[in-house]
């Protein structure tokens, strides 16, 4: 690994060709968002590689730890589970910025022509690993790399004091009945749960990976449906609705560690002529007795009908959903 990688990383455009995983086609044949976004992920893995930095031995060698920070998704097309999408990655880290950052464009072919399908913005830090029992053995940070190399992620400030915790909970255990979620919900137009954060959503042994933020932004727009009585399977069964989503993001402000409890909190932000919504995701553990902000991003949604697996067409909200997105489900 030398100075010559990193120039590569920093400046040369490079292109991929990806398929979607078949676990992502959970609408007919249509990838969910999240796996769009792991998508853009892995391409921005392979220009690691390609740079000749490969990932696994950025943390193997020199115990840096590759973590998407930040991930901007906007959907323009559907990718479906047959696609070979070209994706292209672009370097525009900013001279004086200490996260390095990509730009991330997908074509797919539509109708014999090629189609943008996906726009995203990455930003990415290596976060060294200094626990010495793990890392026996660190060459120094690869040159051209030293800026980019984090002792943590983030940094957030602790925030508000909370009176009391809930009972505790097994790994991978949720409920939506605690006390720090009363304080977080209280006058909001909003869901939340508290989450055990289990092995499987963490990597380098102990923190929450963006895929882990991901999956929980994907489970809490069911759980708020589901909340508010209009459940993704009663839309589905009752009309061929479903949820489709045309932009997400997620910026870490933190670390969240293996087992500790997560509080997450999904909050309905706007909506746009009865087509279009948009809701906030906010993160938390308790340090401290203090409330400590890990994540943050926004999802925005749509319901769709999808036909004969990837033809789909947008509808619009009618009174239920409406009442159900303004915590109207009284009336």
């Amino acid at each position: 690994m030398s100075a010559t990688s990193a120039k590569s990383l920093l400046n040369e455009t490079t292109t991929v060709v990806l398929s979607p995983g078949y676990e992502g086609a959970n609408i007919g044949t249509i990838i969910g968002f999240k796996h769009v976004n792991y998508l853009a992920e892995k391409a921005v893995i392979e220009h690691f590689r390609h740079c000749g930095l490969p990932v696994g031995r950025l943390y193997e060698e020199h115990g840096l730890g590759f973590d998407v920070v930040e991930i901007d998704s906007r959907l323009q097309t559907a990718l479906v589970v047959d696609d070979e999408a070209s994706v292209e990655v672009t370097p525009v880290t900013k001279d004086d910025a200490t996260e390095l950052a990509f730009k991330v464009v997908f074509t797919v072919e539509r109708d014999g022509a090629p189609k943008k399908a996906v726009t995203s913005k990455i930003k990415v830090v290596l976060r060294y690993d200094d626990n010495d029992v793990r890392m026996l053995r660190r060459l120094p940070v690869p040159e051209g790399l030293e800026r980019y190399v984090a002792a943590r992620i983030g940094g957030a400030e602790p925030g508000a004091e909370v009176a009391a915790t809930g009972e505790p909970l097994v790994s991978g255990g949720s409920t939506d009945v605690d006390p720090v979620l009363d304080q977080l919900l209280a006058g909001q137009n909003a869901y939340g749960w508290k989450f055990r954060i289990p092995y499987p959503y963490v990597h380098f042994f102990d923190r929450i990976a963006m895929s882990g933020y991901l999956r929980l932004m994907e489970e809490a727009k069911h759980r708020f449906v589901d909340a508010r009585g209009i459940s993704i399977r009663a839309l589905l069964a009752e009309k061929n609705h479903i949820p489709a989503v045309t932009a997400s993001k997620v910026t870490m402000l933190d670390e969240a560690l293996l087992e500790e409890d997560l509080y997450v909190v999904y909050t309905v932000d706007d909506i746009f002529k009865n087509l279009l919504y948009t809701s906030r995701l906010d993160y938390y553990v308790v340090r401290g007795g203090r409330l400590v902000k890990t994540a943050t991003g926004s999802i925005t949604h749509a319901y769709g009908v999808v036909e004969n697996g990837n033809s789909g067409r947008l509808v619009t909200f009618d009174e239920r959903v409406l009442r159900a997105f303004n915590n109207d489900v009284a009336q």
